[in-house]
């Protein structure tokens, strides 16, 4: 699916990128606090330190500004995930290694996340079926690390169990953002990521086992 283009009178790349991120951080305070439909594009211009005027020079509709914080947190998971991949080792070391990765990046999105769970619903219909394909992706990436452990023999998994581990992953680094009013004081960061990796690995683990007993029967 072709990417959603946000139209902008303004020509230099850079200084469009450089506005928007500051919309971003703006917008995704205010949607947290107040919602989606009750905040306003004057208030998104004011938060993001520019006039209503400034703003409308970046972007067409407040829908945009959601679609453009839903699309960043893509983006920032697939530049690092894609790093791995390049790496093409096909290890659980690379397997843990882009785990921390995306588990990280939610983590310095919180916010973002959280808006963008709460507030898809208010996508304009061209904009959600592209941003949920791109969480499809992102867990698509996640299937591509773990069938190079397959194929390199450092697992022993099903297409069909590839796929869902890869969608337990991404709930797992959700979860930090989505439940962090409990999580966040039982652990650090590390800590999390260490235990929900563990306990991936040990349910990885028991599937092949089980896998194995039903081979033998």
């Amino acid at each position: 699916m072709k990417k959603r283009e946000v139209l902008a009178s303004v020509k230099d790349e850079r200084l469009v990128q450089k506005r928007r991120d500051q919309m971003i951080k703006g917008a995704v305070t205010l949607f947290k606090e107040k919602g989606f439909h009750r905040t306003t594009t004057r208030e998104i211009a004011k938060a993001a330190g520019f006039s209503i005027g400034t703003l409308y020079e970046y972007i067409r509709s407040k829908e945009d500004v959601l679609y453009l914080v839903c699309d960043s947190i893509y983006d920032h998971v697939s530049e690092r995930l894609e790093q791995d991949l390049e790496q093409k080792k096909g290890t659980l070391s690379s397997l843990r290694l882009g785990i921390g990765h995306y588990f990280r990046v939610i983590d310095g999105m919180q916010d973002e996340v959280l808006v963008m769970y709460q507030e898809a619903k208010s996508l304009t219909k061209d904009a959600l079926p592209y941003v949920l394909k791109k969480e499809m992706e992102m867990a698509a990436m996640f299937e591509s690390l773990i069938m190079r452990c397959v194929e390199n023999g450092e697992l022993q998994l099903s297409e069909k169990q590839v796929k869902l581990i890869s969608h337990d992953i991404i709930v797992e680094g959700q979860m930090w953002a989505f439940r962090r009013w409990a999580l966040q004081k039982l652990y650090t960061l590390d800590e999390y990521i260490d235990l929900q990796t563990e306990q991936l690995f040990h349910g990885i683990k028991r599937e092949v086992t089980i896998a194995k007993d039903r081979s033998e029967n």
